[in-house]
């Protein structure tokens, strides 16, 4: 009770304390990002923090989430670099950094026997200076290791307005009347915890493995949790493993869909499964809950390359609205298309997309081969020929080194 006492007040007073730390105004850049120094009335010290801003920011009036990350003297440059790296294939949404500078030996004191005073400074102090200063969603996230990651676990029960997601590495403890909060969480306040530990770290493990233990115990429909043990790691090498899986695990629903096999398509739902995701997705999200254009894109590759005639039937016809884009306006992939429906015998839709490919690139010595080759399996010899030769002619101009191949389909031709 005096938690829960300590949070309603603490609630109480963020607007008043929004105000109450002074910013050093001499920051100074660090790559990546920049450091500020806090004078914070709460804790009545100076803490250094970190700042990582997007790429795009500058450029953009979008508002981002956060990620707190705790010990940032440590921590804070590997989650840029996982940012950084995840946001080329979009596995995560471009974020905010901010890294919290510890030192000993206070770090265990503000995580342990005092650990209501740190909450009150991030909750007051904070919080609203990056609210207040940077374009900020109502999304945050924090991370923290060892015994970080025990305060991070606390914070996420006793603070629930200030973070959607924990990811708890080498640590985490919550006792069973915090547990009991998480059942009284609204469907709204959906929460996500990733706890993280190595069977090697035998400092820590059991805490997790209670904790785990206690989570498995809990009946609250609105705690996502997931609990991982990892083989290869140690007490102080896990950390960047574990922000990295505690991301992706926390953004689970935001990339877009990727297949490796038709099987595995066909297993998770087929086209049922991707209208189920893309809609979860966009309601969580914000985007269009209609199927993407990278999916679409996947699975025309995924039958072509795997030789699946049924399939790319089926999905250049569903998915027909991807074709009208830049990314199939070339010769390149007209040709590909035209060949498959050549292999499989379908002449009228291989010559189809010869023939329109050939308006555009009329000097394409490929798509003149592939038309001639419908004409030839139709029995239209005379425009086999003529195609035959006029790909000769391409390749012989460009010094192409298929130009013996188109040679041996005019000779052939010609012998006859």
């Amino acid at each position: 009770m005096d938690r829960i006492r300590i949070s309603l007040v603490l609630l109480s007073l963020i607007g008043a304390f929004a105000k109450a730390s002074e910013i050093n105004r001499n920051e100074y850049t660090s790559y990546p990002g920049k450091v500020i120094t806090q004078q914070s009335k709460v804790l009545k010290q100076a803490r250094k923090i970190h700042i990582y801003l997007p790429e795009k920011y500058q450029d953009s009036t979008s508002s981002y989430p956060v990620l707190y990350v705790l010990d940032g003297q440590w921590h804070y440059t590997n989650a840029v670099a996982i940012l950084q790296s995840l946001r080329v294939p979009d596995a995560l949404p471009e974020m905010i950094v901010v890294g919290i500078e510890n030192s000993e030996p206070m770090r265990r004191t503000w995580f342990g026997n005092r650990v209501e005073t740190f909450q009150e400074y991030l909750a007051s102090e904070l919080i609203p200076f990056i609210d207040q200063n940077y374009r900020t969603t109502n999304e945050r996230i924090l991370f923290g290791w060892e015994a970080g990651a025990a305060f991070a676990t606390y914070a996420l029960v006793e603070k629930q307005q200030l973070f959607n997601g924990v990811i708890a590495s080498n640590g985490g403890y919550l006792t069973d009347n915090e547990l009991k909060q998480f059942n009284e969480l609204t469907p709204s306040n959906e929460k996500y915890l990733y706890l993280v530990n190595s069977i090697k770290d035998i400092y820590s493990i059991r805490y997790s493995n209670q904790l785990a233990d206690k989570l498995k115990q809990t009946q609250s429909k609105t705690l996502n949790w997931q609990y991982e043990l990892i083989n290869d790691e140690t007490h102080e090498s896990l950390p960047y493993t574990a922000m990295y899986k505690g991301l992706r695990y926390y953004y689970r629903g935001f990339p877009t869909l990727a297949f490796s096999s038709i099987d595995e398509y066909e297993q998770l739902g087929g086209m049922k499964y991707l209208k189920s995701y893309f809609m979860k997705r966009g309601q969580r999200f914000g985007f269009e809950p209609e199927i993407d254009n990278a999916t679409k894109n996947n699975l025309i590759w995924l039958a072509w390359n795997r030789d699946n005639y049924e399939y790319f039937e089926k999905f250049m016809e569903v998915f027909k609205d991807v074709l009208s884009t830049k990314r199939y306006d070339s010769a390149y992939w007209q040709n590909r298309f035209g060949r498959f429906y050549l292999k499989h015998q379908n002449f009228s839709k291989a010559k189809l997309y010869f023939s329109e490919a050939i308006t555009k690139y009329p000097e394409n010595a490929l798509l003149h081969q592939g038309l001639g080759k419908v004409y030839l399996a139709n029995g239209e010899l005379e425009l086999a020929k003529s195609n035959f030769a006029k790909a000769v002619k391409i390749a012989e101009k460009n010094s192409d080194p298929k130009l013996k191949e188109f040679e041996k389909d005019l000779l052939t031709l010609t012998n006859q």
